[in-house]
C-alpha cells in the first residue's frame, strides 16, 4: 500500500489530476483542486499524503497535503453512501477543522454546499460521521472564544472560495465574485457570488 509520494510535479490538470514523478515512474493522483494548487510550479519536488484506494475493477491512488486531511478522508470512506468522489467533494468544501465545526453544529445547510448534497443526504451524513470521525461533543468541539471575528470570516470565505472551485468556476471568476464580499454565513456568502457570477456570464 502507498501511503505517501515525493517526487517531481510533470503535470497538473483542471480537475485536481496531478502526475508525480518518483525513481522514474509516473503516479497518477487524484487530488481536490485546493490540494493540486497548493503544490507549487511544474517540475518542483512536492509532496503528498497518500490514499491508496484498491477495489476490483480500480486501483486508485488520493493525494492530500496533510496526514489529518487523509486520514479524514478515509474516515469520510466509512460512511454509508460516501465514496472516495463525495469524499474528495466533502473536504475541497470543508477542510478537517471545518468539518468538525459542521458536524458538532449540526449545520445541515453547510454541508448542502458539498457539490451533489441534498437536505436528506446532509442530514443523515451528520449522523454517522460525527461517529466515524469522532467529533467531540459540547463547547471544546468549536471555536474557543479567544479565536477573533476576523478569523472567523476568513475561515467562512475559504468555504466559499472553495465550493466555488468545486463548481467549476476559474481562479479569476472566483477572485472577482469573492471580492468585496460583506459578511454572514457560507450559504449567504456562496448564493450571494453565484448572483454575481450569473450576472457576469
Amino acid at each position: 500500500m502507498i501511503g505517501s509520494l515525493r517526487g517531481v510535479l510533470l503535470d497538473r490538470s483542471i480537475s485536481g489530476e496531478i502526475l508525480i514523478e518518483v525513481s522514474g515512474v509516473g503516479y497518477r493522483v487524484q487530488a481536490g483542486p485546493a490540494t493540486a494548487a497548493k503544490l507549487g510550479d511544474m517540475d518542483s519536488e512536492v509532496f503528498v499524503w497518500v490514499h491508496h484506494h484498491i477495489r476490483e475493477d480500480a486501483d486508485t491512488l488520493y493525494g492530500f497535503s496533510s496526514k489529518s486531511e487523509r486520514d479524514c478522508f478515509e474516515a469520510l470512506l466509512g460512511a454509508h453512501g460516501v465514496g472516495p468522489s463525495l469524499g474528495l467533494a466533502i473536504l475541497s468544501v470543508h477542510p478537517p477543522v471545518n468539518l468538525a465545526r459542521v458536524l458538532a453544529d449540526d449545520d445541515v445547510a453547510a454541508l448542502c454546499l458539498v457539490p451533489g448534497v441534498g437536505k436528506k443526504t446532509a442530514a443523515r451524513l451528520l449522523i454517522e460521521l460525527k461517529s466515524k470521525l469522532d467529533v467531540p461533543l459540547g463547547e471544546s468541539a468549536v471555536p474557543s472564544a479567544g479565536q477573533s471575528d476576523q478569523s472567523a470570516q476568513l475561515s467562512t470565505r475559504s468555504d466559499v472560495r472553495n465550493a466555488l472551485s468545486e463548481l467549476g468556476y476559474s481562479p479569476e471568476e472566483i477572485a472577482e465574485a469573492t471580492r468585496e464580499l460583506g459578511d454572514g454565513d457560507a450559504g449567504v456568502l456562496l448564493k450571494e457570488a453565484l448572483r454575481r457570477l450569473a450576472g457576469a456570464r
